[in-house]
């Protein structure tokens, strides 16, 4: 048995195995699971589409569209914590699975809700389906990747996500537009129904492609499965003796609360922008006297994001090669901070956009880094425990941010005083993130690059 500080001897050049076995797990798992990530915030918030003609079908106000989409995180919120414990306890791949087939079956059937009550009991019912996803792949990926290449794979995980809005919001757009009659149905149902059927075949797919842990990998040979197992109990050993083991510890851990509350401001800011930006969008008809269609607002919609799916990358890349966490989380945490609430002061769509998208680069550029700090601190059942709960607070904004913008919206007939609220919740964040610094930095044990 290897000791915690020496890896096997397996013959190989260290750096030469371990290039090789990353290379071979991250092709293996990340577009997979990159994929599932890319179909889970398409279900999440394609609502923001379907609110385009869908509000008049259901008679939905701004503030009732808000609730609805909101609802999603009532159960998501509650039952992310024991959701990921499960999966620390039954597998990733079996829970993986049951998650992607139940949250797209319940995507699929939003198709057929007949009015506002049944629309908030759907929400409810596919948060409830899909919690415990994301902080289930967080927790996965500090089963396969080391603390070293971790931030630049999760940047490429986490790039589905602006992804998502990027494709998604044309995809979307032009559903609802031209396949408006099809089944004779309405197009935002014709959207939902088409856009949950691939999240049920991919969680199939998932039961039987999924693996759990490294010393299971039979798509790996058994030099590579020794050495990648031993390295991950090594990282999971060290992390143990500096940090939080149990999910009680986890629990109780002031820093795991700070970075809970400083997800919520960053969390705001990417809910209100991902339910309300074709909204706004819309809203340049009244504001600058320029009319979209459906599927050209999807494609105006997609711009932001697909220019923060580049900037992502290439961030999580700098901050890997610097060995440096702290301030590339702070700087474009602070640049969305800053920029959001100047969007609506622009004085003509292209200008309005472009802030926007400066928003949406600081936002995704400072989510895979933000990630990394719980993984490096906690681990095993507290790691589960940890990251959902992390999570669960950050998602609480997932309900506050939609119905709060909406009702802002309702009240005030403009979109500006929602996005002052945005940048003051970000603002939290940056303030939250120079206290979470101090803590890291002073605490003598800990592994965290700052």
């Amino acid at each position: 048995m290897a000791s915690r500080t020496q890896l096997p001897d397996t013959g190989v050049p260290e750096n030469q195995m371990a290039n090789r076995v990353m290379r071979k797990v991250a092709l293996r798992l990340i577009p997979f699971l990159g994929l599932a990530y890319f179909l889970n915030y398409i279900d999440r918030t394609n609502i923001a589409f379907a609110k385009l003609t869908m509000s008049e079908d259901l008679g939905l106000t701004d503030t009732m569209y808000g609730l609805a989409s909101g609802l999603f995180f009532v159960g998501y919120i509650l039952l992310e914590v024991p959701s990921n414990l499960a999966l620390h306890k039954f597998g990733a791949r079996r829970w993986i699975a049951r998650i992607l087939v139940s949250w797209g079956l319940i995507a699929a059937l939003m198709a057929f809700v007949p009015n506002a009550t049944w629309l908030n009991i759907a929400r409810v019912a596919l948060g409830i389906a899909e919690a415990g996803f994301f902080p289930g792949i967080m927790l996965y990926l500090t089963f396969w990747f080391p603390r070293a290449v971790r931030v630049r794979l999760v940047g490429v995980f986490m790039v589905a996500l602006p992804l998502s809005s990027a494709l998604g919001a044309p995809i979307s757009g032009a559903i609802i537009q031209y396949w408006h009659g099809l089944l004779g149905l309405e197009g935002w149902r014709v959207m939902f129904l088409v856009e949950g059927i691939p999240t049920i075949l991919l969680g199939i797919a998932a039961w039987f492609y999924l693996t759990d842990r490294p010393r299971q990998a039979k798509w790996l040979t058994s030099e590579e499965r020794t050495w990648l197992d031993r390295r991950m109990e090594t990282e999971h050993a060290e992390t143990a003796d500096s940090g939080h083991g149990t999910a009680r510890e986890s629990l109780r851990n002031p820093v795991v609360w700070l970075l809970g509350f400083t997800y919520f401001g960053i969390g705001y800011g990417l809910f209100a922008i991902s339910f309300f930006l074709p909204t706004i969008v819309a809203g340049f008809a009244e504001q600058f006297d320029t009319k979209f269609s459906i599927a050209e607002n999807g494609l105006i919609v997609a711009v932001p994001f697909l220019v923060a799916s580049v900037a992502m990358i290439l961030w999580t890349r700098r901050s890997d090669r610097l060995r440096e966490r702290m301030w590339h989380l702070i700087a474009p945490t602070a640049l969305a901070t800053v920029s959001v609430p100047i969007a609506m002061y622009m004085n003509s769509p292209f200008l309005t956009m472009a802030v926007i998208t400066v928003t949406a680069v600081g936002i995704f550029s400072a989510l895979p880094i933000f990630w990394y700090l719980p993984t490096t601190f906690l681990t095993g059942s507290g790691a589960a425990a940890g990251i959902a709960l992390v999570n669960t607070i950050g998602a609480s904004a997932g309900l506050a941010a939609p119905y709060l913008t909406g009702w802002l919206l309702d009240t005030t007939g403009s979109s500006k005083a929602g996005l002052w609220v945005v940048g003051a919740f970000m603002a939290m964040s940056v303030a939250l993130l120079f206290v979470v610094r101090t803590r890291l930095t002073t605490a003598s044990k800990t592994n965290v690059v700052v």
